[in-house]
């Protein structure tokens, strides 16, 4: 019984089955078509005047884990109507067979294809041969590009979504359109020029409404070659804008918050790392500077001759005499900052052990090093021991962070750094009203709530809000 249901599995319809092996795991079976004659392909005249025979060899599905063969004994025929020139021709397959040309089976071809779109060419290789279907990247790729025969052509697109992409990042790129009914891309452009965008759009003048970033390349080229169509911008970059915008507001003020981060008593060199014993000496030297730049803007000396005295370019002491360059240790960004909120969490459930937190950090897909997080691991040690908040040394894109997505699911040393902030620059807390406030009317797509927000952000926010609104005014 196993074996007739085995076999049933492998039956396909016109074919005859005459042997099957298994040698080395691989299943080959044996047949024949079992029609007895074919039609010409020019004549279209029956014949059973066998000429000779061939082999064909098709893979086929597998079965129970083994690669399956199927070589196919092929009839030639000779065309017996004597006006039409062709004297010889093969007995055609059945589609569910196989293809002219073709070296699988035909309903390999669902298979194939499901695969190749999901995991592309090589990955997609990998695992047709974990499923004992050892087929190459290279006939991944030719079945994802060859059009479907069973699909219905799709509609014309009349909603498209363009945007640019890296062909090789940081050299070239292209442009991608996408049918955003259909949510499938129908288009690859070479680049993002302008006259490519434009050539693209009179080809398809059915596009009623095209959805952009707020850019100027892709806006002039759709007002001109597709006047008819509706611009739009998409919800993800109107997010990623706001975002921008709040983290250039946070920027802004990255001086005063420093300060107000800053541990309120003198700073201790026995008690401060290896990188930060380089930061302060840094900063005494930036300090004895200042104060001679502070002295000679006191005796009335141009900000020119101070350049010249200094060796300080001007736009340097012009922070100086505003207040800007008085940090005492300069952060960048760092590795660690999207992993704040879990290192917290570690921290709070009480591993504090930088090699462990590394490992934990590391299994969760981390990609930093060791030195990073005991570094880390280190100053958040000493800030506690010394009664400092420990935000003296947070990056602007973490400081952004903790006061909006992790304001209400951070620690208590966020809600207390956050404390701090609003206390210092209250100015902040206006522009992430604004931006709650945007990112609500996004979400519930209420167009009646924009007049009311555009006014109210450009009323209350910060310049940098007014500056974002008047161009949101302006470009839609």
């Amino acid at each position: 019984m196993a074996l007739k249901a085995w076999d049933s599995s492998l039956r396909l319809p016109g074919l005859i089955l005459e042997r099957r092996t298994v040698i080395d795991g691989i299943v080959e079976m044996s047949g024949r078509l079992a029609a007895v004659g074919a039609n010409c392909p020019d004549c279209a005249a029956l014949s059973t005047s066998l000429h000779s025979r061939y082999e064909r060899t098709l893979s086929d599905l597998p079965v129970s884990g083994s690669t399956v063969r199927l070589r196919l004994s092929v009839r030639r025929f000779r065309c017996t109507h004597t006006p039409c020139p062709r004297r010889t021709f093969s007995e055609p397959l059945a589609p569910p067979v196989g293809r002219r040309y073709g070296r699988r089976v035909g309903r390999c071809d669902a298979l194939v294809r499901a695969v190749a779109v999901a995991l592309g060419g090589r990955p997609g290789s990998r695992m047709m041969a974990r499923l004992s279907a050892p087929w190459s990247r290279d006939t991944m790729l030719r079945v994802l590009r060859r059009s479907d025969p069973a699909a219905v052509p799709p509609p014309p697109a009349r909603v498209v979504g363009i945007d640019d992409f890296a062909w090789r990042r940081g050299h070239s790129y292209g442009s991608i359109v996408v049918d955003l009914e259909r949510r499938e891309v129908i288009d690859l452009l070479p680049d993002r020029q302008r006259d490519t965008v434009i050539a693209w759009l009179r080809q398809n003048p059915q596009v009623e409404i095209i959805c952009r970033d707020r850019g100027p390349g892709y806006g002039a080229a759709a007002s001109e070659a597709a006047p008819q169509a509706q611009q739009v911008a998409d919800r993800w970059h109107l997010f990623e804008n706001a975002s921008a915008a709040f983290l250039a507001a946070v920027r802004s003020e990255m001086p005063c918050l420093r300060r107000a981060l800053a541990p309120t008593g003198p700073v201790d060199p026995a008690t401060l790392t290896r990188a930060e014993r380089i930061q302060w000496d840094g900063y005494q030297l930036r300090e004895a500077l200042n104060r001679q730049i502070i002295d000679l803007a006191g005796q009335g000396v141009p900000i020119r001759v101070m350049a010249r005295t200094t060796g300080v370019s001007r736009k340097t002491i012009r922070k100086v005499l505003r207040g800007q360059r008085h940090d005492t240790f300069r952060t960048r960004q760092s590795s660690l900052d999207a992993w704040s909120l879990t290192l917290e969490a570690e921290w709070n459930a009480g591993c504090r052990i930088g090699a462990e937190l590394w490992r934990r950090l590391k299994a969760s897909g981390f990609g930093g090093s060791l030195r990073v997080v005991s570094e880390w691991a280190t100053r958040r040690r000493r800030d506690e021991k010394l009664g400092h908040t420990g935000g003296a040394g947070l990056s602007a894109r973490t400081i952004a962070r903790s006061m909006t997505t992790e304001r209400d699911t951070g620690s208590a040393q966020t809600a207390l750094i956050n404390a701090v902030i609003e206390k210092a620059v209250p100015a902040l807390i206006s522009a992430r009203e604004a931006l709650d406030r945007f990112h609500a009317m996004m979400r519930s797509k209420d167009k009646a709530r924009l007049d009311p927000w555009i006014a109210m952000a450009a009323g209350t926010a910060p310049s940098w809000m007014s500056r974002k609104t008047l161009a949101f005014e302006g470009r839609f």
